[in-house]
């Protein structure tokens, strides 16, 4: 019984090697998507161009404007000489951001006054306006903090606040980014070769030899379904040592948890991978497919924007989409050393979600071959 198996999943791992098109496509473009996904998929905001018109001469407001110049954020800070210059800054897109220090800005600092600088947003580029907005008013927070220290003697009446990040304490953006694109990028393995795999077999006409040959409809379910769990778990192992070893993101966790979850995780995806290829009568409408399942799980994951923000009623149609669990097990896995009653917790709805994806495949196929 499980010969048959076995023959059916070498023919499978054999028909994808033999097939130069589907070498290049399971190989090439993961790699090129890590690359490029690890540095262009971000939301941090660098590099920014800021302009302001200062209007003060005193030491305050040069002070202020120094302490702009020298952040890490700003690649160039221009000066406007005027206010007609200091608008058409923002007008033409040369600076996302404007400081104008009005003329009694160190005068009212130095009595202790409430000193005002106004901060221009360019309103086209909502997400990084609020970003950088939020960089100008840390060097704000600081600046008054380093001024009230000046003025007072006894700095006991100061409130001063600390700030740490746990598991990553210099925010680098890539340590968040970078385990996600891992899950990211096993959700499209898996994803590619179970929706090509029959599609492929109909285009070629071996499908009808599947038809008279004495497999099982679960037999054949399961043939399909273990190539691609082999292929997607050793694409996955190496973009994973990639990550580990080219952008030196941290891993603080079980590895044997963490494969036993990435395994329940590409199960559930090959559920949908099925579904999708027993309905596909060519590659090109299993292309589609893919396509089709591949932007909502995207935007409904998490990964780009917080499930929290998403409306009320939007909010549980997430919790059927299972890269939302991963995401919370690869990155508590990686970079905090999730304990494993933790990480079930959020296993379980995977599990759930693999069981249900994998009964509409099987009860699919079984249609399409009677």
């Amino acid at each position: 019984m499980w010969s048959r198996v076995k023959a059916l999943v070498i023919k499978e791992l054999l028909a994808v090697w033999r097939d130069k098109k589907s070498r290049v496509t399971l190989v090439i473009p993961p790699l090129i998507q890590l690359f490029l996904l690890a540095q262009a998929a971000t939301l941090e905001v660098r590099n920014i161009e800021i302009v302001y018109y200062n209007q003060d001469s005193g030491w305050h407001s040069h002070e202020l404007v120094q302490r702009i110049k020298g952040s890490r954020y700003f690649k160039d800070v221009h000066e406007s000489k005027n206010l007609e210059e200091f608008k058409s800054a923002i007008d033409e897109q040369r600076a996302i951001i404007g400081v104008h220090i009005q003329p009694d800005f160190s005068r009212n600092a130095a009595a202790g006054a409430k000193a005002t600088v106004q901060l221009i947003l360019d309103g086209r580029k909502a997400n990084a306006s609020q970003i950088v907005q939020g960089y100008v008013r840390r060097i704000i927070g600081d600046f008054n903090s380093d001024i009230l220290k000046i003025k007072t003697v006894s700095s006991g009446g100061i409130v001063t606040s600390v700030f740490r990040s746990w598991f990553n304490p210099n925010l680098d953006y890539l340590i968040y980014n970078v385990p996600c694109i891992v899950g990211i990028l096993s959700m499209v393995l898996g994803l590619m070769v179970t929706a090509l795999s029959v599609a492929r077999e109909r285009e070629m006409g071996t499908f009808d030899q599947l038809l008279v040959s004495p497999l099982q409809p679960w037999q054949i379910l399961v043939g399909k379904m273990l190539p691609a769990m082999i292929i997607a778990v050793g694409e996955s192992t190496l973009i994973m040592m990639l990550a580990i070893g080219v952008y030196r993101i941290p891993f603080q966790g079980s590895l044997i948890l963490f494969y036993l979850c990435m395994v329940l995780f590409i199960t559930s995806i090959i559920g949908v991978g099925l579904f999708i290829s027993a309905l596909s009568k060519t590659q090109q409408q299993a292309n589609l497919g893919t396509f089709v399942f591949m932007v909502p799980t995207m935007l409904l994951s998490g990964f780009a924007t917080p499930i929290e923000n998403m409306p009320d009623w939007l909010q549980p149609v997430t919790w059927f989409i299972p890269i939302r669990h991963f995401f919370v097990i690869i990155k508590g896995v990686f970079l905090k050393d999730m304990p494993a009653l933790e990480v079930l917790t959020h296993a379980w709805p995977i599990a759930f979600i693999a069981i249900f994806t994998l009964s509409i495949a099987g009860w699919m196929f079984r249609k399409r071959l009677e």
